[in-house]
């Protein structure tokens, strides 16, 4: 992992929130080593997800407050709550990622890169067999259409070149950025808001 990266996540990973996730990330890592499995193995995913059910049990650390009335969207990876004026609840079940580390690992760059949309991690909730992180975020109401020229914009000048469609690319860091379409980047009152990211680490 480049050092910049990995300077970022230890960083994020000294707060409150950090914290908590450093402890779930640990975890996994060390039950990887012990299990001596790898990210392309077929069933890693699948045990990973359970060795976090155990975790899960024994912290408890189960987020129960989910209002299925307060449903208002859902995409591939994740399902969104209205929690009210000032935040929504997002179920995210990592679909988009080889393992929870990963998963774990963008959400702390995304508070990173992206403060004003900062994911608060609460827990975890079982739905019909699948395990979704449940993180809050404010809520953003968008006032007009994103420019996705605007968002190419901001992210060349910041060190991410533009690879395909919404995709991005920072060499420096070794990041991917995917998926910025006018859905996940908002803009309100002239303010672009990245509120679903995926990032992804070059090894």
């Amino acid at each position: 992992m480049n050092d910049e990266i990995q300077h970022i996540i230890s960083r994020e990973s000294q707060t409150g929130q950090g914290i908590v996730i450093k402890t779930i990330t640990d975890y996994l890592a060390g039950c990887q080593e012990t299990s001596g499995m790898v990210k392309r193995d077929k069933l890693f995913k699948t045990k990973e997800t359970k060795n976090l059910i155990g975790f899960i049990e024994n912290e408890k650390i189960w987020y129960s407050s989910i209002n299925i009335d307060d449903f208002i969207a859902e995409g591939a990876e994740q399902k969104v709550f209205i929690k009210n004026n000032q935040s929504v609840l997002k179920l995210n079940d990592s679909i988009y990622y080889l393992s929870w580390i990963d998963y774990f690992q963008n959400l702390l760059l995304h508070n990173y890169f992206f403060p004003d949309t900062f994911y608060t991690f609460l827990g975890f909730y079982q739905l019909e067999d699948t395990l979704y992180a449940v993180v809050e975020q404010p809520f953003v109401k968008a006032t007009e259409k994103t420019d996705l020229d605007l968002v190419k914009l901001f992210l060349t000048n910041n060190g991410f070149n533009n690879t395909r469609n919404n995709d991005y690319f920072n060499p420096e860091l070794g990041l991917i950025l995917e998926d910025l379409h006018d859905e996940n980047v908002l803009t309100q009152n002239g303010m672009l808001y990245f509120i679903d990211t995926v990032f992804y680490i070059v090894n």
